[in-house]
């Protein structure tokens, strides 16, 4: 495959007059570099590719009034999102899983997953721009109000078929994910005010959920980004000091469960954890300076590890291997109102992490409905739907927990780590296309062959641990809730009242 060189020195030109939303990033002041194949490409082609969720000229007066809490669209706002999405109830979970997986194991695999969510997204942010400049040069630019999606990238970079694969994949991944947000929050409801069952609470957060419906775009919810943060990061000092303050229970032991099925369970919800940048492609949209992502992400990762470490060792710490039986810490911590704004902040984030979730399935369907250029109600009515069904789901199988980890073995085993890397191997299999490519390599891996090498280990690392025990596992571990809750179950893991 040869050490080749990747592109020319030459940048495009600069970014021109146009709204802040559409700023353009292959190249300009930024110093992007680009192939000897994208010269044909104009600095207005270039722009109305990378137009995101905005759309419309606005004065720097207008745009600083809107931005101050409702409307973000700089790196530190991608920061945020990026953020919000991956870090959120994982939190309230990871605490059980170090119980299935102990000390060493469980700090290792939050390495791991982490260090690869990072590269995955680094891939991930490279095809985009590949397939934005491969865009430019056909000539198939779209209106700065049209939005790219994940399975856009990656269909645009292998054919139909990868555009298909792609979009049922990330689309459910996504949707379960929403899921997910639904059961978290009835869960954390029900401990702050046990008077309602889980069940009764999800009717509840389920016609809350409704009110996404009216969130125009990711480039209007700086607000939500912020509050997410912050929300999780209370949490996560709440959890590490709670269980510091409360001490080790009498007679507390750390030995991990001797059960494959526990292990590989615990081991796949962590890389579950880590899994939170399928919506990847939506946030970049939403920036104006995309490039800067993949660097985004690593600062994402860095902060997910100061708050998910501490938070998941000490509540294992105080109260060893029982926790195993609570998928929730809030279940295992005692009252006090330090738990209930814990559990207040923590609804506001996994609310603000729904939104964020949906939101691209709401894109997909708008187009299907072919109503994704039209006025907001047409938007609202089709977007209804997809609550609703999500809210019935969350109403079946309310297993906070297992179905986090059989999402993470099926779903995003495939979305996060696998397709990224795949496509980037199919995309680059040509000595042309290394050639042309958009981006460098990068220092550490100088040659195209350890570019190679890399990604091919690392899917067929996630194929057989990943997808293949862990899926293994984490289905095993769901059929055993059904068999012992059943469907629809009225109050999973509740403990029972004096």
């Amino acid at each position: 495959m040869g050490e080749e060189q990747n592109g020319s020195d030459a940048a495009l030109g600069t970014n021109g007059n146009h709204a802040l939303e559409h700023e353009v990033v292959l190249g300009g002041s930024e110093g992007l570099p680009t192939s000897t194949h994208k010269e044909g490409a104009t600095t207005e082609q270039i722009t109305d590719l990378n137009g995101g969720g905005g759309g419309g000229e606005v004065t720097k007066s207008s745009w600083f009034k809107a931005s101050l809490l409702w409307k973000g669209t700089s790196t530190f706002d991608s920061f945020l999102l990026a953020q919000a999405a991956q870090a959120g109830q994982g939190l309230l979970t990871l605490p059980s899983v170090f119980a299935e997986l102990g000390f060493a194991y469980g700090a290792f695999f939050i390495f791991l997953y982490g260090a690869l969510g990072a590269w995955s997204v680094y891939i991930l942010t490279w095809l985009y721009f590949e397939f934005k400049a491969r865009m430019t040069i056909d000539n198939k630019g779209h209106s700065g109000r049209f939005t790219f999606q994940y399975h856009d990238v990656i269909g645009g970079l292998t054919g139909p078929w990868g555009n298909y694969f792609t979009r049922f994949f990330v689309m459910s991944s996504l949707f379960v994910a929403s899921v997910i947000q639904l059961i978290a929050s009835a869960s954390e409801l029900y401990y702050a005010n046990d008077n309602l069952d889980k069940r009764q609470w999800t009717y509840v957060v389920g016609a809350l959920a409704l009110i996404s419906v009216f969130i125009p775009s990711f480039g209007h919810f700086r607000w939500g980004a912020v509050l997410g943060v912050f929300s999780a990061t209370f949490t996560a000092i709440y959890l590490f000091a709670a269980s510091i303050s409360h001490g080790q229970i009498e007679g507390v032991s750390h030995t991990r469960p001797d059960d494959k099925v526990v292990f590989f369970a615990g081991a796949t919800y962590i890389l579950y954890a880590f899994g939170g940048h399928g919506v990847t492609i939506e946030i970049v949209e939403s920036t104006r300076r995309p490039h800067r992502f993949k660097f985004v992400y690593i600062g994402v990762v860095l902060y997910t590890f100061l708050i998910t470490y501490p938070s998941a060792i000490a509540p294992y710490w105080a109260f060893g291997e029982t926790i195993i039986r609570q998928s929730n810490a809030f279940g295992i911590l005692p009252s006090s109102p330090w738990r209930m704004t814990a559990i207040v902040l923590m609804v506001i984030h996994q609310s603000i992490s729904f939104i964020i979730f949906v939101h691209p399935i709401f894109l997909l369907v708008e187009k299907f409905a072919r109503v994704h250029h039209r006025g907001m109600l047409l938007r609202i009515l089709v977007r209804i739907p997809v609550v609703v069904l999500v809210w019935f789901v969350a109403l079946a199988i309310p297993f906070f927990g297992p179905i986090n980890s059989v999402m993470g073995a099926v779903l995003l085993t495939v979305v996060v780590y696998m397709l990224p890397l795949a496509t980037f191997m199919y995309a680059y299999r040509t000595k042309a296309a290394r050639q042309n490519s958009v981006l460098q390599l990068p220092p550490f891996l100088p040659s195209w062959t350890l570019m190679f090498l890399l990604n091919g280990i690392i899917v067929l690392y996630i194929l057989v641990v990943g997808a293949g025990f862990g899926g293994w596992a984490s289905i095993a571990n769901l059929i055993r809730q059904v068999h012992t809750f059943g469907f629809f179950s009225k109050c999973y893991q509740c403990p029972p009242k004096a």
